[in-house]
């Protein structure tokens, strides 16, 4: 089982931006430091629900910080680039890093970005499958031309190639964000393990790995790709002596990041939005997760992959909003639960 850490850099009521990033980069080196596997980095713009608005820029900066951990995208939003853009540089960090990058993409939503960054709306809605095969294609071609609805241009060399790689790994990992059967599909069809959200539980996410494996096998994907397809889980965890202890302290802090978070999204069309009550989604989540002692922390997880067959979690450490409890709790993480999971 490989545990790693969710880092969204969120900025709570009260708190600047500079702070919020500060404890994100902390947050990592100190998962180094405490043994656990990976860090993974989301992606926000114009919004305190996430202050990191490249999630491979903060990839490089904690590569270039970390000798060990495994740095993953958790997501680089696609309908946002351009494929060959994002391509080059996960070419570039799978190089450079010893092939510790990690490349999550997902869609994204319906959001003003789209507007702001010159993509439009057909880039989420009908784009996307392109997208990522034109990504997927520069990750493993030496050349690549494209002639498609969105993205049409004549063939040039791929450089960096992944493959070139002195490690000998042919490129950097990818993983898909699924949300729904359509992107769970999309997945399948290209062998792609897939990261799913904090919001469900495990027999959500059971049902979305059948669905994937069975996809997968109807589309031909090797056997061999279907049973070591290596999911990603996304929750969080907050540990205390006392269970009551742990929740209180994510009940205290995160329905207000919660609502000033969630309310500053802004769609790119005025459709209307549905956001979960703060309260009552941060509720939720303690239910789903590791959240209480380092014992009940262990036997979670370890239930979700026995459920699931999910061996990788992306862990949200910063529920508590305060640098030094995120740190003590990134230090218990390794500390107090690795160790009973093996």
């Amino acid at each position: 089982m490989r545990v790693g850490s969710f880092v969204l850099a969120a900025q709570f009521p009260g708190q600047g931006q500079g702070e919020a990033l500060h404890r994100a980069v902390r947050s990592a080196e100190v998962a180094e430091e405490a043994g656990l596997d990976a860090v993974w980095l989301a992606e926000h713009h114009f919004v305190p629900y996430g202050t990191c608005p490249s999630a491979i820029t903060l990839a490089a900066l904690l590569l270039g910080r970390t000798r060990r951990l495994r740095v993953g995208t958790a997501v680089s939003v696609l309908p946002t680039v351009h494929p060959v853009a994002l391509g080059e540089q996960a070419a570039l960090l799978h190089m450079t890093s010893g092939g510790r990058f990690s490349l999550g993409v997902g869609r994204g939503g319906p959001w003003v970005d789209l507007e702001v960054f010159g993509s439009g709306l057909e880039a989420y809605e009908k784009a996307y499958p392109e997208s990522l095969d034109l990504l997927l294609r520069w990750l493993s071609e030496p050349s690549v031309a494209a002639d498609g609805d969105r993205f049409a241009f004549r063939e040039v060399a791929v450089v960096p190639r992944p493959s070139e790689s002195l490690t000998g790994a042919p490129g950097p990992e990818v993983v898909l964000a699924c949300t729904s059967p359509a992107s769970v599909r999309l997945a399948a069809e290209r062998g792609l393990p897939m990261l799913l959200g904090m919001h469900v539980g495990d027999e959500e996410k059971a049902e979305m790995i059948a669905l994937w494996r069975g996809h997968a096998r109807a589309c031909g994907r090797p056997a061999d790709e279907i049973l070591g397809a290596a999911h990603v889980s996304a929750g969080i965890c907050q540990i205390a002596d006392r269970r009551t202890e742990a929740v209180e302290t994510l009940l205290k802090a995160m329905p207000g990041w919660l609502k000033q978070g969630l309310d500053a999204h802004v769609t790119v069309d005025g459709r209307p939005r549905q956001m979960r009550d703060p309260l009552a989604y941060t509720e939720l989540l303690c239910g789903l997760h590791p959240v209480g002692t380092p014992r009940l922390c262990a036997d979670r997880l370890a239930a979700t992959s026995e459920r699931t067959g999910i061996t990788r979690f992306a862990l949200l450490v910063e529920g508590s909003g305060d640098l030094a409890a995120t740190e003590e709790n990134v230090r218990r993480l390794g500390a107090e639960v690795l160790p009973h999971l093996g």
